[in-house]
């Protein structure tokens, strides 16, 4: 199990498959979680089943399934009828296994809830600390989702709009068969919106949303400490935000408010969170000695907003108090035209990428990454083959257009 939650998240899946077949012999695994934004479907096994599992029809299972439960039965999976192992754990967290053809029998519900309860638990403390590794492979995965999912949208919807002008002309024949079949691609255009609606709601938390569960974290937070805090919530129209947006705004103001919870006296903070339509805009201030650790605060903070492209100030006067102002935009940066998505890259593949970015030579990187000259020479040649480029100019290049340069820019005062 220690194998399995150590790795990087986006292969969790296939590292839990692996343990599992040991005790319960598979054909594919599915994990699905709302908390992942980028990839909420991770998968292992057969890809003739698990290329073909939709969101839609995990949702399913999970609505029939109550928190702690082990379904074991028939259900609509990849378009077909299969037997399925199913578990939603507490944190709603599901996990779906296709057995074999030939298994009859049935895991022990106890023996499998523990099991999978400790990957949920991963891979929930994962999201919630947002760490720059998890920011980087979901807002990757995000942007190539959406694109895609736009592309396909556009090319069904301009084909249903013909096929209805074709069958709403008074030229044509047989009146029943054109209402019947302008019925069905009025139908089918109506469901494809739905679709994009429903992919949204998947990937995205409206900002008040995302400033509810900050408030209840901070709450729990706090509670030992005699801190007046005043809220000061965004726009009920403000733009909704990315999901990877809202775990690391929410992950870096718990940050900021550890930090701020340090010093010898605090008697009062003010969170506010704003949107100017490109960005979510955030501001922590306090009322206290003035005496933060800055250093401390700008090392926590520097890898999340590096990943998400986005700036901040702290300020610290001593008697005053201090404040941090953060701004994140929410689009993730256009791509150019043949250029390689960078969720192909694994964790430690794109923080080699962010120092290629910053246009350092393999020893130096070596060193500040603490590991040896021969492993970075290995990264970096895994890099240009899956980003497709002749040399690591061209994959600083890429970086750099993702906003991975180091460091990070951050002012403190």
């Amino acid at each position: 199990m220690r194998k399995v939650i150590s790795g990087p998240l986006p292969e969790i899946a296939s590292r839990f498959s692996r343990l599992l077949n040991q005790l319960w012999p598979h054909d594919a695994l599915v994990i699905f979680t709302r908390e992942c934004t980028g990839r909420p479907r991770k998968v292992a096994g057969n890809p003739r089943i698990v290329d073909r599992i939709t969101s839609d029809e995990l949702e399913e299972v999970r609505r029939t399934i109550q928190p702690g439960e082990l379904f074991a039965g028939i259900c609509t999976l990849g378009a077909d009828q299969r037997q399925i192992w199913a578990i939603r754990d507490s944190t709603d967290i599901l996990l779906v296994v296709v057995p074999y053809s030939s298994r009859t029998d049935t895991p022990v519900p106890g023996e499998a809830a523990a099991l999978f309860g400790i990957v949920a638990t991963s891979i929930q403390q994962q999201v919630t600390q947002a760490s720059p590794d998890y920011l980087a492979e979901s807002r990757a995965a995000s942007s190539e989702r959406a694109r895609t999912f736009a592309e396909l949208t556009e090319a069904h919807e301009a084909t249903l709009t013909s096929i209805l002008g074709t069958l709403r002309s008074n030229d044509l024949d047989d009146r029943r068969s054109r209402i019947t079949a302008s019925e069905t691609a009025s139908a089918a255009l109506i469901a494809l919106r739905s679709a994009g609606s429903a992919d949204r709601a998947l990937s995205e938390e409206a900002v008040t949303t995302a400033f509810a569960r900050l408030h209840g974290e901070l709450r729990a937070l706090l509670r030992h400490l005699d801190v007046s805090v005043d809220y000061i919530e965004p726009p009920a129209d403000g733009r909704a935000l990315p999901g990877e947006i809202a775990h690391a705004a929410r992950a870096m103001v718990r940050a900021i408010v550890l930090v701020f919870a340090d010093q010898p006296v605090l008697t009062r903070l003010r969170v506010a969170w704003d949107c100017d339509g490109s960005n979510v805009l955030i501001e922590v201030r306090d009322h206290g000695a003035g005496k933060i650790d800055r250093r401390a605060l700008t090392r926590q903070l520097a890898g999340r907003i590096t990943t998400l492209r986005g700036h901040v100030d702290v300020e610290s006067i001593e008697g005053w108090g201090s404040r941090v102002s953060m701004s994140i935009p929410l689009d993730p940066p256009a791509s150019r035209p043949g250029e390689k998505s960078l969720s192909t890259l694994n964790p430690r593949e794109l923080e080699v990428l962010a120092h290629l970015a910053a246009g350092r030579r393999n020893k130096a990187i070596a060193v500040e990454l603490g590991i040896s000259e021969s492993t970075i020479k290995f990264h970096v040649a895994g890099i240009l083959k899956k980003l497709d480029v002749a040399n690591r100019a061209e994959a600083g290049a890429i970086g750099i257009h993702a906003g991975m340069t180091t460091p990070p820019a951050i002012r403190s005062t």
